[in-house]
Order: C-alpha cells, then structure tokens, then sequence
C-alpha cells in the first residue's frame, strides 16, 4: 500500500488495488469496535470519523468507496480526505459572500469614479476584503496542520482494518 505524501493537499485522495473481495473489506469495517474512530457504512460507501471526545474542530474525516474491480476477487478502494462537511460549508460561505461583496463594492466603485465622485470609502473596503480573504485562507491552513496528525490515524487504522 502507499503511504501518505509528506504534503497535505486541499482533499487528498488516493486510490488502492486489493486483493480481497470487496464483500470481504465492508463486512471488515462493520464489525469494529475502535475506541476513538466511528465507522458509518451506506452501500460500498464508509465514513470513518472522531468520536466526540477525540473530535476537535479541525478533525477529518475519511471517505471511503469500496467497489469491485473488472477482475475476480479484486477490489478497488477510492479514499478522500475531508473536512467536516458543516465545516467546509461554513468556509465556503465566508469565501463566496467575501467574494461577492468585493465585486458588489468595485461595481460600486467603479460607478462612483465614473461619475467623478469620492471613490475612496469603496477602495478601502475592497482592501479589507482582500485581508479578510487571505486571514481565511491563512485560518483554514493553519486548521489543516491541525488536523494532520489526525488524517494519518485514520489512513492507519483504515491500513489496520484492510490487512485483517
């Protein structure tokens, strides 16, 4: 199996080819009783994730999907990495409503300037959305390493609960 590169991208993916039937693997990831790690499975489709006392604000969690591949008793495992969704929701509300202001106050501006009046308010606010933005982006990486240590739990026990 491969193991995680030492960097971590927006959601990581990575895709596995096994050698058990894919049967075999789900029915693996149905019967744990893991202290710190939830397993919620819908379809070929497992959620692995904190348990509530582990789980901070920066916790991943992994999605798994566990198909049968073209040949007998192979299987293919597709992985993702992620964000809690309610999470990734939020931030990307706060990208896209900063983002739509900034066009909604340059449209503004750019009105003002035209008609030869003070422009300046405008070009102020369009400055502090550019630093709202990037305090965002500098928050959201700032999470990501956070939530490292935590991805290479998950790849592990998943890595754990596949060679059972």
């Amino acid at each position: 199996m491969k193991t995680l590169p030492n960097t971590i991208v927006l959601r990581p993916r990575f895709q596995l080819d096994l050698d058990t039937s894919a049967e075999t693997l789900l029915a693996n990831f149905e019967n744990l009783d893991p202290l710190a790690i939830t397993c919620k499975r819908m379809d070929e489709h497992v959620f692995l994730k904190f348990k509530p006392n582990e789980h901070h604000f920066w916790s991943p969690q992994l999605h798994l999907e566990i198909s049968t591949s073209q040949v007998p008793k192979t299987t293919k495992l597709y992985g993702v990495f992620g964000p809690n969704p309610t999470l990734w929701t939020f931030f990307m509300f706060l990208h896209f409503g900063i983002a739509t202001l900034f066009i909604v106050v340059s449209i503004w501006a750019y009105s003002s300037f035209t008609l030869n009046k003070p422009y300046g308010f405008q070009v102020g606010l369009m400055i502090l959305m550019g630093i709202l933005w990037f305090a965002f982006y500098a928050f959201g990486r700032i999470g990501k390493r956070k939530g490292r240590p935590q991805m290479q739990q998950l790849y592990d026990f998943m890595e754990e609960t596949l060679n059972k």
